[in-house]
């Protein structure tokens, strides 16, 4: 995580210098804002991804001698099936839709979102998947 660290922090260096390029020759507000905020996040992840490092054991990708082989194994829990994200897709799409169409729309995509939500939450607390 050391590298992706130090990567993201390269990264937004070379944003911010854009940005001030870009502000100063364009005079454009929207577009600086934009390379601006893409500093900003930029610096929260290289942050939050050194911030990490330090606290963590060092994965091979930090290790500059390491194989491909030594970074194998497990690398977390995926659920293999859920219907949850389905409802957050389509009531994220409704809730966007309603900016365009009106906002009426919001009552029909706010109960698909949290639905999905509180699907995704306790999927695993009841039915078949309750042990794993």
């Amino acid at each position: 995580m050391k590298t992706q660290g130090t990567m993201f922090a390269w990264l937004s260096v070379f944003i911010l210098a854009m940005a001030i390029v870009y502000g100063v020759w364009s005079k454009e507000p929207a577009g600086t804002t934009a390379l601006f905020l893409s500093f900003a996040l930029c610096i929260m992840i290289g942050f939050y991804l050194g911030f990490t490092a330090r606290r963590v054991d060092a994965g091979a990708q930090d290790n500059k001698e390491a194989d491909v082989a030594d970074d194998a194994g497990e690398v977390g829990f995926f659920s293999p099936h859920s219907w949850q994200p389905l409802s957050l897709g389509i009531g994220g799409a409704l809730a966007f839709l309603a900016i365009a169409v009106g906002w009426w729309l919001l009552y029909f995509s706010a109960p698909l979102i949290l639905i999905g939500l509180w699907g995704w939450v306790f999927e695993y607390y009841r039915g078949e998947n309750r042990t794993q």
